[in-house]
């Protein structure tokens, strides 16, 4: 796909996610705008458009993929029908930026990178982390050595169930296997494993055990997992989506021969430091309003190809083929 000077955006699948988090910020990076939105409830889309003054909305894909002005769509569908939205879009010729987690599973990550390398247009995965400045700063510090050669990384993550999963989890899709692949694993460690290839790299082995404890939905509930990178670093994960309030915990840690960094994924932005040099001490960062508007800044400037994005079909799948790993149980 050619470099383009501008970047017209269509929307498919105009909700929750895109309010705040990314069609806001691609109305306002230079060079960007939405044209179109598209969902299935006319009414819904209307009003998505009508509050985000966006003049073309639409429940019919095709007005999106058959639009010669518009050159990157936005698919943030949930992930059953990730694979075939992109496929459609790769074949009408547009970039393509797709919702996390990239697909299903592995198998339909494989689907939409060949889909999309057969098209040739460049394909994005929203794991908008990887742009974030405190996550730079966390590689940062890594890679100047500044808590000593690595030892290992752990991810403790544990969530009280949230009234949907309790009065109508039928409802939820996110923890519907058949549309989201999986559960809440699937949908936010997903975030916290990128964010661990994002700075270690290639994950090489992993072994799981899954649990559902609670009986609250199908898919488990409580998962651990030990894995380790390309580079030799060793690492664990425990997550548990039935913990008592008093219980939940955001955590990273990661041990070095000269020190530790610890971190949130989603609660805050905020490293601890501790290092045997110069002690104990905690970095603060302001993060976008928007929050995928640095990923998104990356994107359009790779399109116009002043800047590469850090997250593309390769990395995301990557992070598809760990869950799968893991939630198999073998």
């Amino acid at each position: 796909m050619k470099t383009v000077q501008n970047i017209i955006w269509g929307v498919i699948g105009a909700g929750k996610v895109c309010e705040k988090k990314s069609i806001p910020a691609m109305d306002i990076i230079p060079h960007s705008r939405v044209k179109t939105v598209m969902r299935r409830s006319a009414s819904a889309c209307e009003a998505f458009a009508s509050r985000h003054n966006i003049l073309n909305w639409t429940t019919n894909v095709n007005e999106i993929l058959q639009d010669p002005e518009i050159n990157a769509v936005y698919i943030a569908t949930p992930p059953d029908s990730h694979a075939v939205y992109t496929i459609q879009a790769a074949h009408a010729g547009k970039a393509v930026y797709v919702e996390k987690p990239m697909a299903r599973n592995y198998q339909e990550c494989e689907t939409i990178i060949k889909a999309c390398k057969k098209a040739g247009v460049p394909l994005f995965v929203a794991y908008y982390r990887r742009a974030l400045p405190h996550f730079l700063r966390v590689k940062q510090l890594l890679e100047e050595g500044a808590i000593g050669n690595i030892c290992s990384v752990h991810i403790a993550f544990y969530q009280s169930p949230r009234r949907e999963d309790i009065v109508h989890p039928e409802q939820n899709w996110r923890i519907q296997p058949p549309i989201s692949g999986g559960g809440h694993f699937h949908d936010l460690a997903s975030h916290q494993l990128d964010l661990l290839d994002f700075l270690f790299g290639d994950i090489i082995r992993v072994q799981g055990i899954t649990e559902n404890r609670a009986g609250l939905y199908v898919p488990a509930d409580t998962l651990s997992a030990t894995f380790q990178f390309k580079s030799g670093v060793a690492g664990s994960g425990n997550w548990c989506f039935v913990s008592p309030p008093s219980e939940e915990k955001d955590d990273i840690y990661i041990l070095g021969e000269k020190g530790s960094l610890r971190f949130s994924t989603f609660a805050h932005a905020r490293i601890d430091i501790t290092s045997e040099i110069q002690g104990t001490s905690q970095e603060q960062f302001e993060l976008p309003i928007h929050i995928q508007e640095l990923l998104i800044r990356s994107i359009v400037g790779q399109l116009r190809g002043t800047d590469i994005c850090p997250s593309t079909g390769e990395t995301a799948a990557r992070t598809s083929r760990v869950m799968d790993i893991i939630c198999s149980n073998t």
